[in-house]
């Protein structure tokens, strides 16, 4: 999917890089496959602010991905492409044999009326879903699943794709874009191909209202504020803080481990550091 630049009619386009859209077949969403999607603006349900920089931005409709891809061994036609507000990839809309649709990430290659299926028998084909057992080694994969049958979690943004090393008795050896390598059981689903809009990392918003539309609001440093309000606040003139960067609540940022999850550091085979 290509960019293009704007023409510097205003100081908002003068940086603005952009995509084409020229991929997309479709404006609407299916009506079936769309759910309101409720604002939270960064609060829980006590209404305390959990998450800062978070409000406003243009209301969206979420639509409902079959991260699952469990209507095995029944072949699909791609109908649509269609752009989704909720993530930076774009989806594919699916029609099964059957007459049922559903949407699923579309990977780099896809196109209109290609045939995709998850099946343990289909093809090393992008937008085909298959257990890990019955893909080589090599593969690019995405939308890995991370338990049977509990939907793809891992490797879903934008450009992303994971790499299949190696298979050792009931696991794969799975290499994450983050140079990660994780111990996956060979019965779990992921989907082949690199996820579509590869372009996306170099997308130029070109103004702070951009942002704004899509629910992020200003974030201000911390040795900006007051000592009151941030650890780094205050002192004469243009301060550094004087300290190690913290968070406002004083834990260590910049290379503090926060990592809780110790029951699964056995599935960790090289970290990604």
């Amino acid at each position: 999917m290509p960019l293009k630049p704007h023409k510097p009619t205003s100081p908002g386009l003068r940086q603005r890089v952009s995509p084409t859209y020229e991929e997309i077949t479709r404006q609407e969403p299916e009506k079936g496959l769309v759910e309101i999607l409720k604002r939270k603006a960064g609060r829980n349900n006590q209404g305390r602010i959990t998450a800062w920089c978070r409000g406003g931005g243009s209301k969206q409709y979420y639509r409902i991905i079959d991260f699952r891809r469990n209507k095995r061994d029944v072949p699909a036609r791609v109908i649509h492409i269609e752009y989704d507000p909720n993530r930076t990839c774009r989806i594919a809309l699916l029609l099964y044999k059957d007459g049922e649709r559903r949407y699923i990430l579309a990977p780099s290659g896809l196109k209109v009326d290609d045939e995709v299926m998850a099946a343990v028998s289909a093809d090393i084909r992008p937008g085909n879903a298959l257990p890990l057992r019955a893909i080589p080694t090599g593969t690019q994969i995405h939308n890995i699943e991370l338990k049977q049958g509990k939907g793809g979690q891992l490797v879903r943004a934008a450009g992303a794709a994971a790499e299949l090393l190696n298979k050792v008795d009931s696991y794969a050896h799975v290499k994450l874009p983050s140079g990660e390598v994780r111990l996956i059981h060979l019965d779990c689903y992921a989907s082949i191909g690199q996820v579509g809009n590869i372009e996306h990392a170099t997308e130029a918003l070109g103004k702070a209202g951009a942002t704004m539309h899509r629910g992020r609001r200003p974030n201000v440093r911390g040795v900006a504020m007051n000592p009151v309000d941030h650890p780094l606040g205050g002192g004469e003139g243009k301060s550094s803080g004087g300290r190690h960067p913290t968070t406002p609540w004083g834990k260590p940022t910049k290379g503090y481990k926060t990592r809780k999850r110790k029951d699964t550091d056995k599935f960790i085979v090289k970290r990604r550091k």
